[in-house]
Parts: C-alpha cells; structure tokens; sequence
C-alpha cells in the first residue's frame, strides 16, 4: 500500500497546472464516491482570518462537547495538518486509504493536487462521522474544490486584494467569488465590516439569511473585555480571545454570530464560548514565542494581513532593533507591504523558500532597495527560513525582536523542528 507520502507524489503529478479552478472535475468524482454528510457544515471563506475562524469555532464546538472535523490549508510544517479530527492532527496512515478511493473513483479524470487531497479529507471527514464539520475554503469560494460540499451556514471573513490572477482585480470581484459559498435560505455570516456591494447582492439574488456586523450582530468593548449582541443572544464582560491581534476580535464576532445562527441544531452554552475562547490556539497567526530576543510569527502574506500585523507590532512597545525573516509567493504586491511595515522594520533577511511560486531572495533585495528611503537599515539573503532565523539570532540584542513572515512556508520553515526557543548570548551558560 502507498504511504501518504506516495500520494501526495502521485497528486502532484496528475494535471498539469497547480491550480484550475472549476467544480466539474471534483464534483463528478464526489458523486461517484457517494460523498456525504450527515452532520452540519461550516464553511468559511475570505482573504484573511479564515484560519483563526475556523480554530475558534473549533475550541468553542470542542469545550461544548461536540466531535469536530476541521479541514484546513496550507498546512505549515506536515500535510497531516490540515484534517484535524477531535482537535487532533489526523494520522497519516488513517489518511493514506482515502486517497486509495480517490485514485479509484477518478478513473480518467485529471485532478489537481488541491482537488485530489480535498477529496480524499472530505471522504476522511465522511467516514469519522463528526458532530459538525468545519471546512476552510482554499481558494476564492465560488470555484473552490471545498464547494461541491453544501455548507449549512457559511462564514466570510475579511475581503482584500490577493490572488488577483484567479478572483480578479477588485474587491468586488475578489467578493462575488468569496459569495459563493452561500446557499439559498441558509445563513451567511459576512464578518467584514464594510464588505464589497457584491456580496450582499449575492446574497439578496439568491435568498441567503445575510447576517452582517453592525446590522444582524454587534461588536462592543473596552480594554478589559468586550460584548456581542445577535438576533437573540447578548455575551457580556468576555475576555478577548486567546489569538493575539485587535483583528481577532472582529473573527470572534463572526464565529458567534455563525453559531447563533446554528443554534438549533448545535446549542452552545456561554461557558463554552468563553471557555473556546481562552483556549484557542493557532500557530502562526501573530504567535508570539517566549524568550530573548522576541519572536514573533505572522503568515501574514498579502497587504491587507501585512497591515494588520503591522499594527499589532506597534501595539507590541518598544523595541530597539526590529529583525524581520521575510519569504513571499512571487505573485504578492509586495510595494505596499513594504510601504505599511518597513518604517518598523532595522534589519532585513529575504529567504528563498522551498517552491518553485515563490520569490528569490536576490529578487526581493532589489525590489526592496528600489523602494527603501532609509539610510539606517540593512538587508542579506539568505537560502533558507532557518538560516535567515539563524542570522538574525546572531546579530539581535536580547532586547530586540525578530519578526518572520510571508509565507506559511516562510513561517513553517522555522517550525519544522519545532517552535523556536531563543535564549539572549547573555543567558547562555558560562557567558
């Protein structure tokens, strides 16, 4: 029997480009494998925040005692990553005889690597027959592989400018394409607060229950804590959700509003909000690592997620010298990337990474110095997300701080022999 390993190989050999959108190769495939759900569905779509989403509506469902399946992507470090089962990473060989099916049922049909692997999650997620099921679109939304699965009620997060060469050039486009998601007469939470005219005209064209913040759900709150108000629930004095960032609060208000609409059919008790809340954990969204110098790792990849991360630095204090480990896709606008963060940013280390998408180092440097107006900055190259880690340890204070991020291949790149424990030259033994 193939390892999952062996899959994946053979998934990324069968259609010749990485990604082509389009329902029906993966739905034709789906129907001849009999998938189904017997559980409510979840699924989320947006630029930004999906992730966080998706990890919060899975410890609030988990601490209310519900068997969860969670489907998302890119992983950062292991493909295991993107199923978790009861909050646990699946096993790769409890994954490997899905992909077995998939192989069998495509018979002639050319999958993409992203439409063979989703296949072979959903029909894992099928089988383990969860409470609930929470499902991350990849993609856009409307063309996405995850969408042949009717979602009982459909999130969007945040809406910006990425992957423009698929969605399209605006956020109107980029918006019809997130909308997609929706279902007649189903609820669709829209947790951006000035969402794109095209989503709430999609929704209006088709017959969605449109929730939308400041209309359907309400954000409140000081520095201590804050409240959510829905059509029929209020949550009082909560305290902010474990995930670092002021961005999350809006993500928080979304996974409320998405299980108020739920609620019969998956009640929820405060506690467990609270307690969902407090606990939840994602790596790489704004994760702040113990220790001297600082670390903290962003998958923050496009500008929207840069400006976000850009004002949580801020909200971090003082630091003297700022390090920055930077990898990114070659597709990425990276001007305004460097124009919101690069006045936080002392000394700079681009990383190749390891995929044919992304920018070189080399490249980056220039298109870094063709912008940059300071004179009190510096920049190297480096050929991996570890070494470019490594060089920045060497050259920080104990009292700076080294950001990475770009990619979750820039961020997995540091994790994948676990998270990074700095200790400053002036804490090591006999220094």
């Amino acid at each position: 029997m193939k390892t999952l390993e062996d899959w994946l190989a053979h998934a990324e050999r069968l259609h010749p480009k990485n990604i082509e959108l389009g329902l029906d190769r993966v739905r034709a495939v789906a129907q001849r494998l009999g998938l189904a759900f017997d559980c409510p569905v979840i699924t989320v779509a947006g630029t930004n925040g999906k992730g966080s989403t998706c990890a919060m509506l899975e410890s609030i469902l988990t601490h209310a005692g519900y068997r969860t399946a969670v489907f998302t992507s890119p992983h950062l470090v292991r493909f295991e990553e993107r199923l978790r089962l009861v909050g646990e990473a699946v096993d790769a060989g409890v994954l490997a005889p899905f992909f077995e099916q998939v192989e069998q049922g495509r018979g002639d049909v050319a999958l993409t690597y992203f439409e063979f692997t989703t296949l072979a999650i959903l029909l894992c997620i099928a089988a383990s027959k969860p409470d609930v099921a929470i499902l991350e679109v990849g993609l856009g939304g409307r063309l996405d592989a995850v969408n042949i699965v009717d979602a009982d009620c459909a999130v969007i997060t945040s809406i910006d400018l990425d992957h423009m060469e698929f969605l399209g050039n605006d956020r109107e486009a980029i918006g019809f394409e997130k909308a997609g998601v929706m279902r007649p007469g189903r609820p669709a939470i829209v947790s951006d607060p000035v969402p794109p005219q095209s989503v709430v005209d999609h929704a209006e064209a088709i017959g969605a229950d449109l929730w939308r913040v400041g209309r359907d759900f309400n954000v409140m709150g000081d520095q201590q804590q804050w409240g959510w108000s829905g059509r029929g629930r209020r949550y009082s004095g909560l305290a902010y959700p474990a995930l670092r960032g002021a961005n999350q609060l809006v993500n928080a208000a979304g996974v409320l509003a998405a299980l108020e609409s739920l609620r019969q059919r998956l009640p929820i008790t405060a506690q467990a909000v609270r307690n969902g809340l407090a606990m939840v954990e994602l790596p790489g969204r704004f994760q702040i690592v113990p220790g001297e110098p600082a670390l903290v790792l962003d998958v923050a990849h496009n500008p929207h997620a840069v400006a976000a991360l850009a004002e949580n630095l801020d909200a971090m204090g003082f630091y003297p010298t700022t390090h920055a480990v930077f990898g990114v896709m070659a597709d990425k606008d990276l001007a305004p990337m460097f124009a919101r963060i690069g006045p936080m940013i002392d000394r700079w280390y681009f990383t190749d990474l390891p995929t044919a998408r992304a920018a070189k180092a080399d490249d980056l440097i220039v298109r870094w110095q063709a912008q940059n107006k300071r004179s009190d900055v510096s920049a190297s190259v480096h050929g991996a997300p570890m070494e470019a880690l490594q060089a920045a340890i060497d050259r920080a204070d104990p009292a700076d701080r080294i950001v990475v991020f770009g990619s979750f291949f820039t961020v997995g790149g540091v994790l994948e022999h676990g998270t990074p424990r700095l200790g400053a030259r002036h804490l090591a033994p006999g220094s």
